[in-house]
């Protein structure tokens, strides 16, 4: 996302070489998705940059390659999975969690498969895994099957939160796409573990995406005073104002909860004048 073109010359300076735009956008934010990295596993020489670019308590969520996940289904990936495990070495300490995106289509019925997949990955890294299948939200006994191959894990299950744009018929080009693409749950928000991940989606409008996500404003400052670090991850359908509101989300929750640390600074996207 720290590529996002509305962002440069708005929020983030442009132009600016590949080697620094990660350092401008981990001025606004401490955390972000790997989502490229479902597409193909990315250069070592690449992640190294990304480390270079961030400081250590930097968060890093990456996504595991499609083909692990959705080609594979979670069968016979050592070597495609060893191969990303390398790749991401260069990270760290921000690499905060391996993050398993599943397809609609892993049903209750290949939790043996998820199971044995997670049992077999090294305890060195912390994992999430993200549903998509109606049941795990729709009968408890889905639910808690799967909670149950998680617990045993040490995996926390991360909730794509997108009831704020169901709520109502879409009224902009990308809200409209969005019904399209993304998956229609109901809202989850249960900790698993020490590590909760969120992942919230409004609309492209800024009252509506700040009513939506109330209800997380009072998790996440319940999970902060029970002592876990939960991640937070704001969307909106065209995300040109996602950074804003992250930072919105996160003061938020300070105004509440004063203890918690501020965000960084933003650098400027535009260098200072004289006048």
């Amino acid at each position: 996302m720290w590529t996002h073109a509305p962002w440069q010359g708005r929020f983030l300076p442009h132009p600016l070489s590949p080697k620094e735009r990660l350092k401008a956008y981990a001025t606004w934010c401490d955390a972000v998705e790997g989502n490229t990295t479902f597409y193909a596993t990315p250069a070592r020489s690449t992640v190294e940059s990304w480390s270079q670019q961030t400081a250590p308590e930097f968060r890093f969520v990456v996504k595991l390659p499609k083909v692990i996940t959705h080609e594979r289904r979670l069968a016979d990936t050592d070597e495609d999975l060893g191969a990303f495990l390398e790749a991401i070495e260069p990270l760290g300490p921000r690499m905060h969690t391996l993050w398993v995106q599943l397809p609609g289509s892993f049903a209750p019925a290949d939790l043996g498969a998820l199971a044995a997949f997670l049992h077999r990955l090294p305890r060195s890294q912390r994992y999430a895994v993200e549903v998509r299948h109606r049941a795990f939200f729709d009968d408890p006994r889905s639910a808690q099957l799967l909670e149950r191959v998680l617990v045993n894990a040490n995996a926390e299950w991360i909730p794509f939160d997108t009831t704020t744009l169901f709520e109502s018929p879409p009224t902009t080009n990308a809200e409209r796409e969005a019904w399209m693409r993304k998956p229609r749950v109901a809202r989850r928000m249960r900790a698993l573990t020490d590590r909760p991940i969120v992942r919230y989606l409004g609309r492209d409008s800024t009252a509506r995406t700040v009513e939506g996500w109330q209800p997380w404003i009072d998790t996440v400052i319940t999970w902060l005073r029970e002592g876990r670090s939960p991640t937070v991850f704001i969307h909106t359908p065209d995300n040109a104002d996602a950074l804003i509101l992250a930072r919105r989300f996160h003061d938020d929750v300070r105004t509440r909860l004063p203890a918690l640390d501020p965000l960084p600074d933003p650098m400027p996207a535009e260098p200072p004048t004289l006048f």
